[in-house]
């Protein structure tokens, strides 16, 4: 089983938790929890296709680690004494439950946003060079490991790595520029069956959530109803029911005042 520091290697290209979240070490816990928050937004589990979402669970579980030891003061003074991290068997925490107890529940619109900050940022092209670096120019491998990337990125992807190579930053991958038309259909294929499903889902849900807005309506609807009746109609048959009674006397004098 691989330990925490290879896992975050694997992910993230680097044991260096600091470095996983982009602060200094000397970084203050608000920061800390800035860039946690920052990082948790670009591989949250809700936000990617299905076919990364397994991929983005792992990442998302290993920035609530760090963030976890970075907050404790015991903790990360252990990690910047030793490096070291406990190897605590902690599989069954639940870090969406911690990422929500955090921060606000999490808001589509909110990631939507943040797509189109990332996108074209510093942040964006050091991640591209970081997956293309650290795959040898697959393209597959790329578009898992960037953010909000897909089919429709390739070619813009291309762009931003080959002024990387011209400026001498990175090395050429002929491979990167030279796919077989087969491997490029492979990808956009499995890529279009994903959006379906995903689009199917969504308007499943959609759907459900609109039965359940009409449900709400109407029990809205029943409870006005009968609230009303409680308040009005029941008022009055209380006061019929109330009214009181002539007495036998009474009824007498009556009927002689009609003579």
């Amino acid at each position: 089983m691989a330990t925490f520091k290879q896992t975050c290697e694997e992910y993230f290209g680097t044991s260096d938790i600091y470095e996983v979240l982009g602060v200094e070490h000397t970084a203050t816990e608000k920061e800390i929890k800035k860039a946690y928050h920052k990082l948790s937004l670009l591989v949250h589990p809700d936000r990617v296709d299905e076919s990364r979402k397994a991929i983005a669970t792992e990442k998302f579980k290993v920035l609530g680690k760090i963030h976890s030891v970075l907050q404790d003061k015991e903790k990360r003074k252990c990690y910047d004494d030793y490096g070291e991290i406990d190897e605590e068997n902690d599989s069954s925490f639940n870090w969406m439950e911690y990422w929500r107890a955090i921060f606000k529940k999490i808001d589509i619109k909110d990631i939507e946003e943040y797509e189109k900050s990332y996108i074209g940022s510093e942040t964006e092209l050091r991640d591209i060079k970081k997956a293309y670096v650290g795959s040898k120019g697959n393209m597959d491998l790329i578009l898992e490991m960037v953010p909000f990337s897909n089919c429709d990125s390739e070619s813009r992807i291309q762009e931003v790595v080959r002024k990387m190579i011209d400026d001498g930053e990175v090395e050429e991958y002929p491979r990167f520029f030279n796919e077989s038309k087969q491997k490029k259909a492979r990808r956009r294929s499995k890529y279009e069956k994903e959006k379906k499903v995903a689009e199917m889902i969504d308007r499943k849900a959609l759907e459900q959530e609109i039965e359940l807005n009409k449900e709400k309506r109407l029990k809205g609807f029943v409870d006005m109803i009968s609230s009303i009746e409680a308040k009005y109609g029941g008022s009055k048959r209380k006061a019929l029911t109330n009214t009181p009674k002539s007495s036998p006397a009474k009824k007498k004098r009556a009927s002689k005042a009609k003579k």
